[in-house]
């Protein structure tokens, strides 16, 4: 009972704003217009949408600023500023409706003819309007299922001589690395964020790479058993309970351990960078990337 109840209310809601608009009373708009934004990280609107998200979605970026707007004023009391729904409204980000429509083949005929059932009462919208309102959604849609939309700008903000500092001091870096060496000439090989997650998470960063180099750093492990037999190879997994490798031909080997029993030797080269992540501050990070991108 209270339920339908709810309905009602919702839908003597929604009517109003429709006997508003039909009357030439145009509700006053809830979602400010989309202001020009020259870094696509950043959205100003309630929505949240991106403009390298807009443009992804191959919509048309003028009738997305108009769906916008125009959902604010008639949609966004029942669905929410950002269509993720509300009290008795559902979701339309993951609405199969939505998901599932072409060219508002789906969406325009629930906006045109509501779901009073549903406690939606049609609205009169013009066919420009409804056509805006969906290619909003679809904008909307698949920024929610294609976060890479965001760009990332603005890397760096450190300082280099304090990175130089840190490289050769604090950080230890000098003592496997050599800027006229290993490093020479990186800043102009990676763009800033690439360069910030080589040297912050080489391993990851080199997966799917040049095979050679990602089998050099990959770690290596020795295990000895109780005849005396050693094992060697690439690890390919280890824990208090087993531990398990690949030898040079391939092979896969897993041995069961019972504390130090087989003996095991692990040998990462990149063990040191393992140990440093949980010591990184921020200014660290900006300042190393800062440095190693000055190396050109």
């Amino acid at each position: 009972m209270l339920k339908l109840q709810f309905r009602r209310v919702v839908w003597v809601a929604c009517l109003l704003t429709s006997v508003k608009w039909a009357a030439g009373q145009e509700p006053a708009a809830t979602f400010p217009a989309r202001p020009t934004v020259k870094d696509t990280n950043t959205a100003k609107t309630p929505d949240g949408l991106t403009p390298a998200a807009i443009a992804a979605s191959k919509q048309d970026p003028a009738a997305v600023e108009r769906g916008a707007r125009t959902f604010g004023t008639y949609c966004a009391g029942c669905h929410g500023s950002a269509a993720k729904g509300g009290p008795g409204a559902p979701n339309l980000i993951r609405s199969l409706v939505v998901l599932d429509d072409e060219k508002g083949n789906l969406i325009a005929p629930v906006i045109r003819e509501g779901r009073p059932d549903k406690g939606m009462p049609k609205l009169p919208l013009s066919e420009p309007q409804i056509s805006d309102i969906v290619a909003w959604l679809h904008a909307r849609t698949y920024q929610a299922g294609h976060r890479t939309t965001y760009v990332f700008k603005d890397v760096l903000t450190g300082d280099p001589k304090q990175g130089a500092a840190y490289f050769n001091g604090a950080g230890g870096c000098s003592s496997c690395h050599s800027p006229s060496k290993d490093l020479a000439g990186i800043g102009a090989k990676y763009d800033p964020l690439a360069l910030q997650a080589r040297w912050i998470y080489p391993r990851s960063a080199r997966r799917g790479g040049n095979k050679a180099d990602a089998a050099k750093l990959a770690p290596k492990v020795t295990v000895t058993l109780p005849s005396g037999e050693k094992v060697t190879g690439t690890l390919d997994r280890i824990d208090d309970f087993d531990v398990s490798l690949r030898d040079s031909e391939g092979r896969f080997h897993s041995f069961s351990r019972n504390g130090d029993t087989p003996k095991v030797e692990v040998d990462d080269p990149l063990e040191k960078h393992s140990e440093m992540l949980g010591n990184y501050t921020d200014a660290d990070i900006h300042n190393m990337t800062a440095y190693l991108a000055s190396l050109k």
